[in-house]
């Protein structure tokens, strides 16, 4: 046995030492699917976030947390009849095997385009299979509801494009932008605070829509835009601090100063000594 193997039985056998109803832990045997799944998703966060941070020990910590959550709705299936551990990882290992066709079927495919297009022809193929015998299968379905709003709905204009349901380029999504941005105001005009909400929510669907069509991740681009807000208030912060002035004090042109500052600051750090 080999020391992934040792560690991944070890683990297994531990998921279940505190989910036994007897002697178990009281808080992981009353859990459920529903109130482990925010848990799951903050960990997932949590990778990506020691991935942005470039932290290899804390990658390697998350990830456990991440395996964790995995082997906990495994177990949870177990005790129900549905499934077990060795179902998940070898139903992941066997769709991977068929959406790698160039890799282990002798499929010779040219170029990342044709490798989008054949894993994602391969992926209708299951959705369709999966709903033989039922109602038609939507071109969206099985986009999951709880992805982060940006990402969804790159997915869903990506998927209703597949199908021929999209804007023509970048600009034609640039000019719904304008649109939608227009109806905002329109919205805002009209003081109905549903409407605005409703329109804004359209507006950003856009957004996110128009970065797909310029191919780049809104949802990436939004947690770069946060982190440099974050670093440039702190860097507010400080130059106030060093000057001995409370940030409730500051005025608007006060923090429109501090704001140059920051961007000063950063732009110089990028500079790089000289």
């Amino acid at each position: 046995m080999s020391d992934a193997e040792r560690a991944l039985t070890a683990l297994l056998e531990l998921m279940a030492r505190l989910r036994a109803p007897q002697n178990g832990c009281p808080w992981d045997q009353k859990q459920t699917f529903a109130t482990i799944a925010p848990y799951t998703i903050e960990e997932a966060y949590e990778v990506a976030d020691a991935i942005e941070r470039g932290e290899p020990d804390k990658i390697r910590d998350e990830l456990g947390d991440l395996l964790f959550q995995v082997v906990f709705h495994a177990q949870m299936a177990k005790e129900r009849g549905w499934f077990d551990f060795a179902q998940v990882a070898s139903g992941i290992h066997d769709k991977l095997v068929r959406r790698h066709p160039h890799v282990f079927g002798g499929v010779s495919l040219a170029g990342e385009a044709e490798l989008s297009r054949n894993w994602e022809e391969q992926k209708a193929r299951e959705r369709a299979a999966a709903g033989a015998g039922g109602p038609e299968v939507s071109a969206l379905a099985d986009i999951p509801r709880g992805l982060p709003a940006l990402v969804r709905a790159a997915k869903l204009g990506r998927r209703a494009g597949r199908v021929g349901f999209d804007w023509p380029d970048a600009q034609g999504v640039r000019d719904k932008v304008q649109e939608e941005l227009q109806e905002v105001d329109a919205a805002l005009a009209g003081g109905n605070v549903h409407a605005v909400m409703e329109e804004m929510g359209d507006l950003l669907f856009a957004l996110a829509n128009w970065s797909r069509h310029l191919r780049f991740d809104a949802e990436e681009a939004l947690r770069a835009a946060n982190a440099k807000f974050e670093r440039r208030f702190e860097t507010m912060e400080a130059a106030a601090r060093a000057r001995g002035v409370a940030l409730s004090s500051l005025g608007p042109e006060d923090w429109e100063a501090l704001w140059q500052i920051a961007k000063g600051q950063e732009a110089k750090r990028q500079e790089g000594p000289r």
